[in-house]
C-alpha cells in the first residue's frame, strides 16, 4: 500500500512537472530586461500609418502601454501629456504610447475630448505586448540611443516630476 502511495505521488510530481514546461512553452514571449536590447515591434497609428520602433533609434524612446478602461493609466496621462508637450522639441525624445486592449474609437473621442497631443499607436494583434512581457497596464519602459532598455515602470508614475525630466535629460545628453 504504502509503495502504491509513493509511486501515485512521484507520478503526479512528474505530470506537474510536464504539464508546467508544456504550458510554459505554448506562448512564449521576450522579456525585455534592463540592460538589454529592446524587441523591435511594428505600430500603426489612427491613421493607418506604420511605424517600426527601430526607426526611433538613435532617440530616447519612452514607450507606454495604457487603456481607458484602466483608472491608474487614466490618472497618470496627463502627466505623460505634460512630458509630451515638455520634450516634443527635443529631437532626441520620442514618445510611443500604446494602446492595450481598447476600443480605437474610444480612445479616438477620449484624446480629443482631453485635448491630449501625444503620440498613440495601436497594437491590434497583442504582439508588441507580449514582445516587451507586459503583464498588465500601465507599464512604461525608458529605451535609450541604442535601443536598450534603461528602465521599466510597472503601475503609474507622474511622469512630468522633476526627477523623471533629469533621469530623460541625461540619456538625451548622453
Amino acid at each position: 500500500m504504502k509503495s502504491k502511495t509513493v509511486i501515485l505521488i512521484i507520478l503526479i510530481f512528474i505530470g506537474t512537472f510536464i504539464l508546467y514546461f508544456f504550458i510554459k512553452n505554448q506562448h512564449p514571449q521576450t522579456k525585455t530586461k534592463i540592460g538589454f536590447p529592446t524587441p523591435n515591434i511594428e505600430l500603426t497609428d489612427f491613421k493607418n500609418n506604420k511605424m517600426n520602433l527601430s526607426d526611433l533609434r538613435g532617440s530616447v524612446i519612452f514607450v507606454n502601454f495604457w487603456a481607458t478602461w484602466c483608472p491608474p493609466c487614466i490618472d497618470e496621462l496627463p502627466s505623460i501629456d505634460r512630458l509630451s508637450r515638455n520634450l516634443a522639441r527635443n529631437s532626441e525624445f520620442k514618445m510611443v504610447t500604446i494602446l492595450y486592449n481598447d476600443d480605437i474609437n474610444r480612445v479616438n473621442s477620449y484624446m480629443k475630448e482631453m485635448n491630449y497631443t501625444f503620440p498613440v499607436y495601436i497594437d491590434p494583434d497583442g504582439s508588441a505586448a507580449e514582445k516587451f512581457g507586459v503583464t498588465g497596464v500601465p507599464e512604461t519602459f525608458i529605451i535609450d540611443k541604442k535601443g536598450i532598455l534603461r528602465n521599466k515602470v510597472v503601475g503609474p508614475s507622474e511622469w512630468d516630476s522633476p526627477y523623471v525630466i533629469d533621469v530623460l535629460t541625461k540619456l538625451i545628453n548622453e
